[in-house]
């Protein structure tokens, strides 16, 4: 089966980047491939990557109450951003009213159950 993505990366929003990175990374025994004061990447050198991005306001999940869902997004690498928009608009995903840069190499879009993902291009926050 042929997609319309190729996954990129699993971004948890936190209050402490370097620390939640510090924690998965012992666990799953990936390494800090890139970090700023706002993200953290770890990687074991295959094409997925597990991030964390400063949330100073996080709020932690109280799992399952679904008054404090879980919190995280997907970011997937695209070729092409205008085809990959129409292609997952296509298949029910609604464009965010937000788009932080236009010049970012990055959209924000809905699932059709309101989770946030990022459609990138190579390079935006490689």
């Amino acid at each position: 089966m042929s997609g319309i993505a190729r996954m990129r990366s699993v971004v948890i929003d936190c209050p402490d980047p370097k620390a939640l990175a510090e924690f998965y990374g012992a666990l799953v025994g990936w390494d800090v491939i890139n970090q700023d004061d706002e993200w953290v990447t770890l990687s074991d050198g295959g094409q997925v990557r597990l991030c964390f991005q400063a949330a100073p306001d996080h709020k932690p999940p109280i799992w399952p109450d679904p008054e404090h869902p879980q919190q995280f997004h997907l970011d997937v690498r695209v070729d092409d951003l205008d085809k990959a928009e129409a292609a997952v608009l296509e298949i029910g995903a609604v464009k965010h009213g937000h788009q932080p840069s236009t010049e970012g190499g990055f959209r924000v879009y809905l699932d059709p159950a309101g989770h946030p993902f990022c459609l990138c291009v190579a390079g935006a926050g490689d």
